[in-house]
């Protein structure tokens, strides 16, 4: 991890103190930077502060103080507010900023707040995340950034104290595509093995052979490899990740592919099923609960 120099970025500000921009904010405090905070959740704020954060009254003041700015939010429709709505960044009349979106977002909204930000100054570079809450708090996120080269250099040293692999996938939008596309292939890669489980136990294969088979197979992931040990096999089901953020997630692939002109059966499938299970998985439940949907669930319904 590389230390960052004060003097080089400031303090840095971060919108969205939930787990992941809390996370992304200890992290930075450990590193010795200066950091302030908003969030209009008084419970967040508070935890933020016990932490060390110095928290703001407004996201204007925020913006008056930081240089920098980390954005944590729910939506696309949250970024564009914080940076072109109201009381927004874009109607403060300040120098240069940089925003570092890691919100999982629309790409084609991403391309149009950066044109919007370019013409009075400031620089956006779109820079999701996965790697969840520990990862957030150890400094060993996976990041998926979109820029030019220009913008990415100058988001590095924010970058390389938040992240343990940082790929720069090309131009400002692509970080966000390619953060949808990972959480499609989660989320489809979820219900084929909870397909895969139930074979194994038809067939009469102890399913923790199974997955140490699999593990050592072409037919390992993520899933195998990390979700069934760590949250799924042990009932913790405490990722961090929710069944409304994955849903979310399966609504925006269905929806670039939509806007691309796509059709892509296999992940279409994926997302009805995601979709129906809110009927059985309510929204505030991990993400990893749909491993203990019945594989025999009816997908009759449009997905949304």
């Amino acid at each position: 991890m590389t230390q960052i120099q004060n003097d080089d970025t400031g303090t840095i500000g971060v919108i969205g103190l939930g787990n992941m921009g809390l996370g992304m904010a200890r992290t930075l405090l450990r590193d010795g930077c200066a950091v302030t905070g908003f969030d209009l959740s008084v419970e967040r704020q508070a935890d933020a502060a016990r932490d060390g954060v110095t928290i703001v009254a407004s996201q204007q003041e925020l913006f008056n103080a930081c240089e920098t700015i980390i954005l944590s939010l729910p939506t696309a429709r949250h970024v564009t507010s914080v940076l072109i709505g109201d009381d927004g960044l874009a109607s403060c009349d300040l120098g240069p900023r940089l925003i570092i979106d890691t919100t999982t977002s629309e790409p084609d909204v991403t391309r149009e707040l950066d044109a919007k930000l370019r013409e009075i100054g400031h620089v956006l570079v779109d820079a999701p995340v996965s790697g969840g809450p520990a990862g957030a708090n150890s400094g060993q996120l996976t990041m998926m950034v979109g820029g030019d080269d220009a913008a990415f250099a100058k988001a590095m040293p924010v970058l390389s104290v938040l992240g343990g692999k940082i790929t720069h996938v090309g131009p400002v939008g692509a970080g966000h595509a390619v953060k949808i596309i990972n959480n499609m292939l989660v989320a489809t890669h979820l219900l084929t093995m909870r397909e895969a489980v139930e074979l194994g136990k038809a067939a009469g294969v102890d399913t923790n052979h199974l997955i140490t088979a699999l593990n050592a197979g072409s037919g390992r992931s993520a899933i195998s490899e990390v979700n069934y040990p760590k949250w799924v096999l042990n009932g913790q089901f405490d990722s961090g990740f929710t069944m409304g953020l994955m849903r979310k997630d399966m609504r925006l692939a269905m929806a670039l592919a939509s806007q691309k002109d796509l059709t892509l059966p296999v992940s279409a499938l994926a997302g009805q099923i995601w979709h129906q299970s809110a009927e059985m998985l309510a929204d505030d439940m991990d993400f990893n609960r749909i491993t203990e949907l019945n594989a025999n669930t009816k997908t009759d319904k449009a997905g949304e």
